[in-house]
């Protein structure tokens, strides 16, 4: 009796290590959307990692959050690893001997070991149950906005800028109208359904949805439970080229919520981006044209434009002869096009220039995308951590370079989720850092290695550029390199679920 009982203290303590080392890989699923393709994608390319025995000593950038799915999946992986512990007791009592006594640590240790590969299992079992739940929040959302008839729904997508547009929207239609806007990056069936159960009440006018894709049919998901009467499109590049494949499957999913559209909704384009272009020229709907070249054929467009250290300004113009001068505070002239967007959707709602100017004097620098931090020793720091693509690590770099004063300083990993094009974009991305920056700090040996390459094409000084594992490290060397007035941008953080 007494080795029973030593075997359940055993197991109890067995179980409390498994658990504690089962939230790593609780994290790591999180961080993967529940996605368990994604999951054992990770788990094959961080084997090092993923069965280390020792403490995972990564830094977490965004921690764990015991959701209500995260805790019935944290439940789940506890029963099935404490099933294992449970069975081999039993065998014991059924057939006592040494070997059966010897098999509760030895599968302990296993299931210690295996705990990735078992966290997999229960959320390959769980999925049914979660999409059940799911979309019982999904049900709910959906009949409050249709029970909203004078509920104004304005659909926000694109490759890029989507969320900063999503707040300058807010910002310019908050001069008129009360306006819920989605936070942070709530681009998802489960997150908007989240904020329209929560949040969405009868005095609000206007819901400004962000809908984010990684494969086709995703808008459309969204489009169905927002049911949109406006539909902005920013921007159409290579971005999810992992999961989308090509630009083409981008563009088919970024144009479902135009085709969710009522007869009577608007949709709204970025002229200026060719693929949108080709989108919008075969668009029958009610639509607004916006951007900065192709004037003749603009409904909305902005010129006169003064790009500085502390902001822009410019002429917003319309196709009926109207204008009004604008100032932000938001750098880089791909936000003045992100603006437009918002000047389209306000003119579609009927408020005036004089209104839509004082909305846009009042945008606020949105966090992680180039917004300037106070550092409080004299060098200026750009946050542009949130996320990376081609055409916004140019943006980031032109912003950059329109600090006159001060040496510039790029800290960076490089883009990831860029299918094939990866090597070839982040090589083109040190060449551009080359032509701009005097220092590199590149995050992560083999990741930035195309990026080192590029700089070399450039003839840029190695002695300026400094390889370090982690951000940790690149803080710690910018400490010793950085003097007063020095400029350093923060261009792409990768989340804790990516790794050398």
């Amino acid at each position: 009796m007494e080795y029973i009982l030593g075997l359940i203290i055993l197991s109890i303590g067995l179980i409390y290590l498994i658990c504690k080392r089962s939230k790593m890989f609780l994290h790591m699923v999180q961080l993967e959307g529940y996605n368990s393709d994604n999951f054992k994608k990770w788990i094959r390319n961080n084997k090092e990692r993923a069965y280390k025995l020792g403490k995972d000593d990564s830094p977490v950038k965004k921690p764990l959050v015991f959701t209500q799915r995260a805790t019935r999946l944290f439940r789940t992986n506890a029963i099935i690893s404490s099933a294992f512990l449970l069975a081999a007791i039993l065998y014991y009592i059924l057939s006592p001997s040494i070997w059966a006594f010897i098999l509760v640590p030895v599968l302990g240790l296993l299931v210690f070991v295996f705990q990735p590969n078992i966290m997999l299992i229960s959320n390959m079992i769980m999925v049914p149950i979660e999409n059940k739940i799911n979309q019982g929040f999904y049900n709910s959302a959906q009949g409050k906005i249709k029970a909203r008839e004078d509920l104004t729904v304005v659909g926000i997508t694109g490759s890029f800028g989507k969320t900063s547009t999503k707040f300058i929207v807010g910002t310019i239609l908050g001069e008129r109208f009360n306006v819920l806007n989605t936070p942070e990056s709530y681009n998802t069936p489960m997150g908007l359904s989240k904020v329209i159960n929560n949040d969405l009440n009868d005095d609000h006018e206007v819901f400004i949805a962000e809908m984010g894709a990684r494969n086709i049919g995703d808008i459309k998901e969204v489009a169905e439970l927002c049911q949109p009467n406006l539909g902005v499109i920013t921007s159409i590049g290579p971005v999810h080229i992992e999961t989308f494949k090509n630009v083409d499957n981008i563009m088919k999913t970024k144009y479902e919520l135009i085709e969710e559209l009522p007869s009577d909704g608007v949709a709204i384009f970025n002229y200026d981006n060719e693929h949108l272009k080709k989108l919008a020229d075969k668009t029958f709907k009610e639509k607004l044209l916006y951007g900065l070249e192709d004037i003749e054929n603009l409904d909305i467009y902005a010129d006169d434009i003064e790009v500085s250290e502390s902001g822009s300004s410019f002429t917003l113009r319309d196709k009926k002869g109207n204008s009004v001068r604008c100032t932000t505070r938001l750098l880089g002239k791909h936000n003045i096009y992100n603006i437009l967007a918002g000047v389209c959707v306000a003119l579609s709602l009927g408020m005036n220039f004089e209104e839509i100017s004082r909305g846009i004097s009042k945008i606020e620098p949105i966090r992680h995308r180039l917004n300037i931090i106070d550092s409080g020793t004299g060098v200026i720091v750009i946050d542009d951590a949130f996320n990376s693509n081609p055409i916004g690590t140019k943006a980031a770099l032109e912003v950059i370079s329109q600090f006159k004063e001060g040496r510039k300083i790029i800290v960076t990993p490089g883009m990831v989720e860029l299918g094939a094009m990866e090597e070839s974009a982040n090589r083109e991305f040190g060449m551009d850092i080359g032509k701009v920056c005097d220092y590199a700090i590149l995050v992560g040996e083999k990741r930035s290695k195309p990026i080192y390459e590029g700089l070399m094409e450039v003839n840029f000084n190695p002695d300026n550029i400094f390889v370090v594992s982690s951000l940790e490290e690149a803080t710690e060397r910018l400490g010793r390199l950085t003097r007063p007035k020095d400029v350093v941008l923060f261009e792409n953080d990768l989340p804790d679920n990516y790794s050398e």
